[in-house]
């Protein structure tokens, strides 16, 4: 009995013992960090979330209500040139041109329908001198499409089909577009109808220099939504499924999908097709100034206390601006309250306006800034609205302006060619279809408005000057009625 208690006594030191010593280190050591991982799971650090899918942004609402509005594009083109033969010019006074029809070429494109009576809106590039534009919907129904408008400086199309009640896109306001955020490309890459892909926004105001027409105008929302060689006129939408940007370009050295793609913002082609499909040319609105990008070194030569906005190098005389009282070495700062910090956001500011429009500027002069209204002008330098001919309104000829790959062909730097031929003065002159004029009485013409200009300010005679497709050089002369 008394070894008994002499144990329990014993016992019950060693557990005090124990319960001091833990409650000791506990208050003056700093405790381990365990982590346990469960057969099975996966492991992942402590602080981050779990990545359950209901964080993910739901695109299927998106996706169905697009791809219903987005086709295919299918064009044929018949190219066809003159070869010259200097010994008929010789002996019969004629020009001695033999017409051949090169082998008929064909692509792909996409588009999407922007109205229920079959209004469609692709790239430029995409039914560039097509003979054929066939329109294939989500249904597999096809159309014959016909060209309402172009504009190769935006590289937007308008092409309209002849069929009713049509599902379409709603245009969203590109402006708000935040960078990370989800959105979808949709169209028909290689061919492979109604494609879906997802990314986000990368960038905004993008200039990629992929534009070579006359005073191309760039300002892409890059993305990292995949889009691949015939996405091109497709749509990029937001997860309401509204119109945000017309996919155009991709960033490859392989000519596929490497990782980047570039929209036309929505707030620009909702402009551009207002302007088709209402006057039947782009109202292009100008600030008159000579502008270039902020950087380091422009900051430090003009004493520039940040680097902001964009720099206005040269003031145009009589310009928008110059009536405004800006001047040289002027920072531009925002447009209506939209800041700007490069070229290329710039000119899309501006060029959701029309000539005649008011906008508001904050200009940095002397390092403090101050507002300035700016009534934007037309490149005449006029307020006008300048409106497009309709066919046979030019002496019975139809004309676009002149493709980038002719120009690259011929050499040449400007003009318009002739896709239709009616009967009238062009005719009676001897010129044929597809003469690409670049000279109408020593005057440039790059566009059909300036030529329908020209036209109605010359009296007496008319000597117009270009160039075949197959490189002959032509003149025509003759007279036209007294005004």
């Amino acid at each position: 009995m008394k070894n008994f208690r002499k144990g329990l006594f014993t016992m019950l030191v060693a557990l005090v013992g124990g319960f001091v010593a833990l409650w000791t280190y506990t208050h003056f050591f700093e405790t381990p960090k365990i982590i346990t991982v469960q057969q099975g799971q996966s492991m992942r650090y402590a602080n981050l979330p779990s990545g359950d899918s209901n964080d993910l942004p739901d695109l299927t609402f998106a996706a169905e209500n697009s791809v219903h509005a987005v086709v295919h594009i299918m064009v044929t083109q018949k190219g066809k040139y003159y070869s010259q033969n200097p010994m008929f010019e010789w002996f019969f006074g004629d020009r001695g041109n033999s017409q051949q029809e090169m082998p008929m070429r064909q692509g792909f494109g996409s588009g999407v329908i922007i109205s229920a009576d079959g209004t469609i809106v692709t790239n430029n590039h995409v039914i560039d001198e097509a003979d054929v534009i066939k329109v294939i919907l989500n249904d597999k129904r096809e159309f014959d499409a016909k060209l309402v408008g172009t504009d190769p400086q935006t590289d937007i199309a308008v092409l309209k089909i002849n069929v009713k009640d049509l599902p379409f896109l709603r245009f969203g306001n590109s402006d708000d577009l935040k960078l990370g955020q989800w959105v979808l490309a949709v169209g028909n890459p290689f061919n492979l109808t109604s494609t879906v892909t997802a990314g986000i926004i990368s960038a905004k105001g993008r200039n990629i220099g992929i534009n070579q027409s006359l005073a191309g105008i760039e300002a892409f929302i890059q993305t990292d939504a995949a889009v691949n060689p015939g996405n091109s006129g497709g749509a990029l939408v937001n997860t309401r499924g509204e119109l945000i940007g017309i996919n155009t370009a991709i960033a490859s050295q392989t000519g596929s999908y490497s990782g980047y793609s570039f929209a036309i913002p929505s707030g620009i082609v909702k402009k551009v097709v207002g302007d088709i499909l209402e006057y039947g040319d782009v109202q292009r609105a100008l600030l008159g100034v000579e502008i270039r990008d902020v950087n380091d070194e422009v900051a430090k030569k003009f004493n520039l206390d940040k680097i902001e906005g964009v720099f206005v190098g040269k003031v145009q005389q009589d310009g928008a601006s110059d009536l405004a009282g800006l001047k040289d070495n002027d920072v531009i700062i925002s447009v209506d309250g939209i800041v700007v910090n490069s070229t290329a956001e710039l000119q899309e500011q501006v060029n959701k306006h029309r000539p005649g429009d008011k906008v508001e500027l904050i200009i940095k002069r002397d390092n403090k800034k101050k507002p300035f209204n700016v009534t934007l002008r037309n490149k005449h330098g006029d307020t006008e609205i300048v409106k497009g001919e309709t066919p046979g309104d030019i002496f019975g000829a139809k004309f676009v302006a002149v493709s980038d790959r002719d120009k690259e062909e011929l050499g040449i730097h400007y003009g318009v060619k002739i896709t239709e031929l009616g009967s009238g003065k062009f005719k009676d002159a001897g010129i044929k279809k597809g003469f690409i004029i670049t000279q109408v009485n020593k005057n440039a013409v790059s566009e059909v408005d300036e030529l329908s200009r020209i036209i109605k300010k010359s009296k007496g005679g008319i000597l117009v000057e270009g160039i075949y497709p197959g490189g002959e050089i032509a003149y025509y002369v003759f007279g036209i009625d007294a005004r």
